[in-house]
């Protein structure tokens, strides 16, 4: 292990963390960027099994605190983002925009001046346009973005952050998009919406949900596609990852399977839960803003659309082939119900086989200066 590291930010969230044990696998040198405080679990987990990973310690909106991280890296996986589904108060949407799009700047730059070969940049499929009068044709990476519907901060800010990442293509730097749809499998620490949702379903405590649909990837697949598009992909280019529609209807065929639990009773209508959303919502947002929203107005809109992904680019130049998505429920909930999650004693035990892929350790490998680095 004498070459030199890659680089993952966010690794501690389900993209990054998914990332990092795939190069782990792989038998790359591998070295997380984490902030100040950061829980890392997806690094303890790698360190338990026996695998050094490098810590860097840095912040995005601070460039300086990047130089000590970058110092000698091949290339950067930038999967860091403050993800939202609400519109928030001025300084949520402040931070979004400072995150997301000024810390992609600044990682930019920084890689560059320290001699980075190459940089991945993780974008969202809420970037990527749609057919106006028929939401649900499956968009690919030459849809634009439509500037003037109501867009949640977060989406505009990935549109933004992609531009930044053209700018440096421009300025000579090899730097690329690779777009995730929505996240499902194991690695989710956080965890993420699906997660608490799958958590919420099986401990009977999912009242009520809102039909709809949307593009979602395996995590096994997004970290693939990453891989590929490190090792294949072109510069300037972006590369759409998803492995498969589903309706939320269809996500809880396969819940009920999962869990032997029901789906809520309630099943609401867009039209009809978009404006309690709007209200509950703006509740939240100005006397409980540090609570998490689930069923957001944001949320709903987007399932409405039911959007799908066109993945021929991918396919063609990456050779990206997507895998199954009811594995990767399967996986998510043995994840989930190995960390103590779902609590209900009547929920089902998880498949064997989903409860081994999550908790397959990586075969142990040196790595060296695994020292963590501090700005």
């Amino acid at each position: 292990m004498t070459t030199k590291p890659i680089l993952v930010t966010g690794a501690a969230g389900h993209v990054g963390a998914n990332v990092l044990h795939r190069l782990v696998a792989d038998g790359h040198r591998v070295r997380a960027l984490l902030r100040e405080g950061e829980t890392d679990e997806s690094v303890r987990v790698l360190e338990e099994a026996g695998v050094d990973v490098e810590r860097a310690v840095g912040d995005l909106r601070a460039p300086e605190t990047l130089r000590p991280a970058f110092a000698d890296c091949r290339a950067i996986i930038h999967v860091a983002s403050m993800v939202s589904t609400i519109d928030g108060t001025p300084e949520h949407r402040r931070t979004i925009y400072e995150t997301n799009v000024i810390g992609t700047r600044h990682l930019l730059r920084e890689a560059k001046a320290a001699g980075v070969e190459r940089t991945v940049v993780t974008s969202s499929f809420s970037a990527v346009g749609y057919d106006l009068d028929d939401p649900s044709i499956p968009a690919d990476e030459t849809f634009a973005f439509y500037p003037f519907h109501r867009a949640m901060p977060y989406e505009r800010s990935k549109v933004l952050q992609e531009q930044e990442v053209l700018k440096a293509v421009v300025n000579g730097q090899d730097a690329l998009i690779l777009t995730s749809t929505a996240v499902v499998g194991g690695h989710d620490y956080f965890p993420s919406r699906m997660g608490r949702t799958l958590a919420r379903f099986a401990n009977g405590k999912l009242n009520a949900y809102v039909p709809g649909g949307f593009e979602f990837v395996a995590a096994r697949d997004i970290a693939d596609g990453h891989v590929r598009a490190l090792e294949k992909g072109r510069a300037g280019q972006k590369y759409v990852i998803a492995t498969q529609f589903m309706t939320l209807d269809d996500i809880f065929d396969i819940f009920e399977e999962l869990t032997g639990q029901p789906r809520p009773a309630l099943r609401l209508q867009p039209e009809v839960m978009l404006p309690i959303a709007e209200v509950m919502s703006a509740f939240m947002t100005r006397f409980r803003p540090k609570a998490p929203q689930l069923l957001t107005p944001g949320a709903i809109r987007r399932l409405k659309l039911r959007r799908h992904a066109d993945t021929s680019k991918a396919r063609s130049e990456l050779g990206f082939q997507p895998s199954s998505i009811e594995k990767a429920f399967a996986e998510a909930y043995a994840f989930h119900h190995g960390r103590g999650a779902i609590t209900n004693p009547k929920a089902k035990a998880p498949p064997a086989e989903a409860i081994a892929a999550v908790t397959a350790k990586p075969a142990a490998t040196p790595a060296p200066g695994a020292t963590p680095i501090h700005a």
